[in-house]
């Protein structure tokens, strides 16, 4: 806790100290412009960037001093995530809509009304559905429906004045190829919103015929069997699954001998809620009973369905453009000449 307050305190301290330069260098006229939210952008991804190093070299360094590694568990990498990943989110959403070079706070509020009225409906709308439980959660679902809101505003704007959506994004595909990419990020942070701030974890102990449900999933224990391959000896429990999905799980405990036991573990993906179903069988007895340790994780496969959105999003924006092209060309030659 007193390493994260440090770091807190240093990198907030180190943006504020370097801001004058920045706005100096990079000609900042106001510190409310796209030029201004671009830099706040770069600072806290730098930030994040930081913390996630440290993080991951922090074992390596107490290996080689005390001889023992320690590692960083999921309270810090989460106390960081949502210090700069929350306000990254956000200013994602404001980027788009806000003026360059200088803009007003009333100018800026006219602007983003409709996409704070979306998120403001959005978060009441979760709250009266029960997703206030988590904070960090109910803000990163606030902050993903702002940002698609400021999507879909600019590309109803756009819209009006090209005629066609096609058209639009074939004038400009670095621009709407960009938002693209912004739409796969909020599929990401609601993905990882929903699985780390609405998964559901249950362990139990079930007899042969016994049945365990978890949010709206039944296990049914059908008994255990054992197997040997060519290096290891396995025993394994077969579920039956049924409820929100049908089907059978399997989950066992395979022991590699000098290696030790490894657990093999059973997962359902329910494409149609976006979830995955884990099934963790911690202890199988002779006599077919198992203590199963079973995890749900809401709205994870968002985050593969943002990876193949990001890569679509990347090529529509480096696609070449061969009107752009001959822009250059004519730019460059008035430079030469």
């Amino acid at each position: 806790l007193g390493f994260v307050i440090v770091t807190t305190i240093f990198s907030v301290s180190l943006i504020i100290w370097r801001l004058p330069l920045l706005r100096a260098r990079t000609k900042l006229e106001s510190a409310f412009s796209r030029e201004a939210v671009f830099l706040y952008n770069n600072l806290l991804l730098v930030a994040l960037a930081l913390t996630i190093l440290w993080g991951v070299i922090f074992p390596v360094l107490t290996q080689l001093v005390e001889n023992q590694s320690r590692t960083m568990s999921r309270p810090y990498y989460d106390f960081f995530l949502r210090s700069f990943g929350l306000p990254l989110l956000f200013l994602m959403g404001v980027g788009p809509l806000i003026a360059w070079r200088r803009t007003s706070i009333r100018a800026l509020v006219r602007t983003l009304r409709w996409p704070l009225g979306v998120a403001f409906v959005t978060g009441i709308a979760l709250i009266a559905d029960g997703a206030g439980s988590s904070v960090p959660g109910l803000i990163a679902y606030t902050f993903s429906a702002f940002v698609l809101a400021t999507i879909v505003v600019e590309l109803v704007r756009g819209t009006r004045v090209t005629g066609s959506l096609f058209q639009l994004v074939s004038r400009n595909r670095r621009r709407y190829g960009g938002y693209i990419v912004h739409a796969a990020i909020v599929l990401l942070a609601i993905g990882i919103a929903g699985s780390s701030s609405y998964g559901t974890t249950t362990e139990k102990k079930i007899a042969v015929g016994q049945s365990m449900t978890i949010d709206g999933y039944t296990l049914t224990n059908m008994g255990a069997r054992t197997s040997n391959g060519p290096d290891y000896s396995a025993i394994t429990s077969n579920l039956r699954l049924s409820g929100n999905a049908q089907g059978t799980l399997t989950s066992g405990i395979n022991d590699f001998g000098n290696q030790g036991p490894a657990h093999d573990v059973g997962i359902h993906t329910n494409w149609a809620r976006a979830e995955d179903l884990y099934v963790i069988a911690n202890q199988i007895n002779s006599d077919g009973s198992v203590y199963l340790k079973v995890l749900v994780k809401p709205l994870i496969n968002l985050i593969w369905i943002a990876g193949f959105i990001f890569v679509f999003g990347s090529l529509v924006a480096l696609w070449p453009d061969a009107r752009e092209q001959k822009r250059l060309i004519s730019r460059f030659a008035l430079a030469k000449a």
